[in-house]
């Protein structure tokens, strides 16, 4: 994939603050791939925060490992003085966790742990918000730091019900007034973000299902629990009975990924199991959607005389982006690169644990483009040959911007409650 740099698209004049000089950028791109070749589990990322915490040390700054024991905080002030907590803190998130899946590339900086990889991105997440530290600490050292900043690199996205919450328990959002992120985003173009207000993904739980009855020969089913059938109606009715107990414009879907029954032809099998997960567009329904689905299969199972168990793991709400933030991330991308480098997005129905923060304070994520210009070749999150152009390493420097922007955001919130009204053109636009 390219590391070379796209060219600025902001207007002519004085240099925006925050910009990436070559030497960094080339730097940078190389974390990144030393990172993807060392990919940790969630939970696991003993490495990847000793990386980050000797980088951001060597930068002059002082980060502090998190209590769980990987992951990390890093506070930038102007000036680089401790922070007194007074102005409240803009936060800016990565998360650092990999998957459990091989990488199947045949590039330099393939993964070199065997099944595990970095197939969602999370790699170019923690690249982004470190160069963006190491810029900012060169605002402060030089009295252009309008705010201060929290770099935020967090564990275990990728483990329901996500690292954000034992993060938050460890103290990450402490004195935190706003909290801001990117992920990438195989179907936008590098130098290129995608946004939206409010819901920008989806909320998703874990599901498992284990059915029971006293077994016995396929010629006499009557004689017995059929759970093989049973099992098959689970699987098949569940979604279709939800989808008349709930309005349809929740989008609440249950899908399987596992149907486990049965070894012999002609024998009736005592014990079958599902696992799948329960996705919702909507905040609301996701809080009732546990008692909804639980009544579903009991109702299912019942019918064929089945012994049901449910185990029911709550995962992560949706992702809301509230407006004022949401417009901070326009307005720094806009700064640095132009209104046309900022794209409307649909919400999609994937989880992410960066909602966790949102339930606590307000924030936004931008989806970050990073599929080669022009490239009709589809690299989707969670396969073995995910890769990203790496010019998008340089065109997320709007993090850099975000701070002066944020400050300006925050005096327009002073002013109107309301906030200014969000300037992102609808997808497909």
């Amino acid at each position: 994939m390219s590391r070379e740099a796209e060219t600025d698209d902001a207007p002519a004049g004085e240099p925006l603050p925050g910009a990436l000089p070559d030497e960094l950028c080339a730097e940078l791109i190389d974390f990144r791939r030393d990172l993807h070749m060392h990919p940790e589990l969630g939970n696991q990322e003993f490495r990847t925060t000793a990386a980050l915490k000797a980088r951001l040390e060597r930068a002059g700054l002082s980060p502090r490992v998190l209590s769980i024991g990987t992951g990390l905080i890093c506070d930038i002030t102007p000036g680089l003085a401790p922070w007194d907590g007074g102005q409240s803190l803009l936060a800016l998130r990565a998360d650092i966790d990999a998957l459990p899946i091989p990488d199947v590339k045949t590039v330099p900086y393939r993964s070199t742990v065997p099944n595990r990889a970095h197939a969602c991105g999370h790699d170019v997440h923690t690249t982004v918000v470190l160069g963006a530290g190491l810029v900012l600490a060169e605002l402060a050292r030089e009295g252009r730091l309008p705010r201060p900043v929290r770099l935020l690199f967090q564990p275990a996205e990728e483990v329901l019900p996500g690292g954000a919450t034992d993060a938050i328990g460890a103290g990450a959002l402490d004195g935190v007034g706003r909290i801001l992120a990117v992920h990438c985003d195989p179907r936008v173009d590098a130098g290129r973000i995608g946004l939206r207000t409010g819901a920008i993904t989806s909320a998703c739980d874990r599901l498992e299902v284990a059915l029971d009855g006293p077994g016995g020969h396929t010629a006499r089913p009557h004689l017995t629990t059929d759970l093989v059938t049973a099992a098959a109606r689970v699987a098949v009715d569940v979604p279709a009975l939800l989808s008349r107990r709930v309005d349809t414009r929740a989008g609440l879907a249950v899908t399987w990924g596992r149907l486990d029954v049965g070894h012999a032809c002609n024998v009736i099998p005592q014990h079958a199991e599902l696992a799948g997960t329960v996705r919702c567009l909507d905040l609301d329904a996701w809080r009732d959607a546990p008692d909804l689905v639980h009544a579903a299969i009991d109702e299912i199972a019942a019918l064929h005389g089945a012994k049901c168990q449910i185990n029911y793991v709550r995962g992560v709400p949706p992702v809301v982006n509230e407006p004022v933030s949401t417009q901070l991330l326009h307005d720094a991308m806009a700064a640095r690169r132009g209104a046309h480098a900022v794209e409307g997005t649909e919400q999609s129905l994937g989880g992410e644990d960066f909602s966790w923060y949102l339930e606590r304070i307000p924030g936004a994520m931008a989806r970050l483009g990073v599929r080669p210009p022009g490239s009709t070749v589809r690299y989707d999150l969670h396969r073995g040959d995910f890769d990203v152009d790496e010019g998008a390493v340089r065109a997320r420097r709007g993090h850099s911007s975000a701070p002066g922007a944020a400050d300006r955001s925050d005096a327009t919130m002073q002013r109107s409650p309301a906030g200014r009204p969000l300037r992102v053109p609808e997808p497909g636009r």
